[in-house]
């Protein structure tokens, strides 16, 4: 997987994405375009993001990119409901990335959302206000279909000389776990696949959990009453599972906004270099310097560091703290970084369904509608 920088000023192409299948799939089909264009949306309960990318070689290259904290989520485990503030702030968002599908004429997508939409006794009125003021028509996905689509996408950061993967999602809501077992590309080619030996999802996320425990100030003290929290949900899997016997075998590997603040505060960077982080390897002994370090600081201290920064620094210690709930029952030596995910899981996914890794582009012929086709 690979970038190239964005575009300038998105523009009004005329292009719109129409349902197909299931909601949030689009195709228009175009034939004189047959490196045609696919994207991925996740509508998070912290984060909205888009990928455009095109497929290249075994994998695929992005072409533009998008990510803005909206705290969808905010309030809604006191209240139930997604406020009218937090509705307004993803809204806007959705019509950036609106303008970005239609500037880049994408032909195939999936826009997906989480755990916010999931739980919120007004999701199914977001949903539809969605659609009537930017054309999206968003896809709230199951907990299984998160995790899969999560592995989907890191797994090719797993490390194939491993006998399994402990892989974990901390999202804003809900937090994945998944036990993975790496593979080959498979049949149809492309990125490696995996086999998933197990999965959990945990009802917490950095946004329930620091709301719940004051994430501005936090002391040693409040920090591991959050980790008991946490270690308390992932026991029954953990034990269910029986991984605790195979951990030394086994690496850790985490995509969140979470663990790439830990690899940028761990690598000193002056301010965020996905480069540097997607990828990274993390030992047991340097996750836990890194945690102290946060503990250390202030909300302050945190505002004003380069990798957290004012919209991350009342999350980043809940997030740590489901990262150390995960850690009591998976001590795994190795943590490897993910700066994917998502969007790159529904990328993939929507490109074997076209078989575009199957022989090269320019000797395949364009498929016709099909089914439904994933940073910081």
């Amino acid at each position: 997987m690979t970038h190239e920088p964005p575009r300038g000023s998105p523009g009004d192409s005329g292009v719109r994405p129409a349902e197909e299948g299931q909601a949030g799939a689009s195709r228009s089909p175009q034939p004189h375009r047959p490196r045609r264009l696919y994207a991925a949306l996740d509508l998070g309960t912290n984060n909205c993001r888009l990928l455009v990318a095109k497929p290249e070689g075994a994998s695929f290259r992005v072409v533009d990119a998008f990510s803005r904290i909206v705290r969808l989520g905010e309030g809604l485990a006191q209240t139930g409901r997604l406020s009218e503030a937090a509705m307004d702030r993803a809204v806007e968002a959705l019509k950036v990335c609106r303008m970005k599908l239609r500037d880049r004429q994408v032909a195939r997508a999936r826009l997906i959302a989480t755990e916010a939409c999931r739980q919120a006794t007004n999701g199914d009125a977001f949903i539809a206000r969605v659609k009537a003021e930017t054309g999206l028509a968003l896809e709230v996905v199951d907990r299984r279909t998160e995790a899969q689509l999560a592995a989907q996408g890191c797994v090719p950061l797993a490390d194939p000389r491993s006998r399994g993967v402990i892989l974990f999602d901390i999202g804003g809501g809900s937090s994945e776990i998944v036990w993975l077992l790496p593979r080959g590309p498979g049949r149809q080619g492309g990125p490696p696949t995996a086999e998933i030996l197990g999965w959990t999802s945990l009802p917490v996320g950095v946004v329930t959990l620091a709301e719940r425990h004051d994430g501005k100030h936090v002391t040693r003290e409040s920090f591991e009453r959050m980790v008991d929290e946490v270690a308390a949900m992932v026991e029954p899997f953990a034990h269910r599972k029986a991984i605790q016997s195979q951990i030394e075998h086994l690496h850790m590997l985490g995509t969140s906004g979470t663990v790439t603040t830990l690899a940028g505060v761990h690598l000193g960077l002056p301010k965020y270099d996905r480069r540097r982080v997607d990828g990274a390897w993390l030992g047991a002994g340097e996750v836990d310097v890194i945690l102290d370090q946060l503990l250390d600081m202030s909300y302050e201290d945190r505002i004003a560091h380069p990798c957290i920064g004012a919209e991350r620094a009342d999350l980043v210690l809940a997030g740590c703290a489901i990262l150390e709930g995960m850690r009591r029952h998976f001590p795994c030596q190795r943590l490897r970084v993910a700066d994917r995910g998502l969007r790159e899981g529904i990328l993939v996914s929507l490109m074997r369904q076209d078989g575009v890794w199957r022989r090269p582009f320019h000797h395949r012929q364009e498929p016709g509608p099909s089914g439904a086709g994933g940073g910081r």
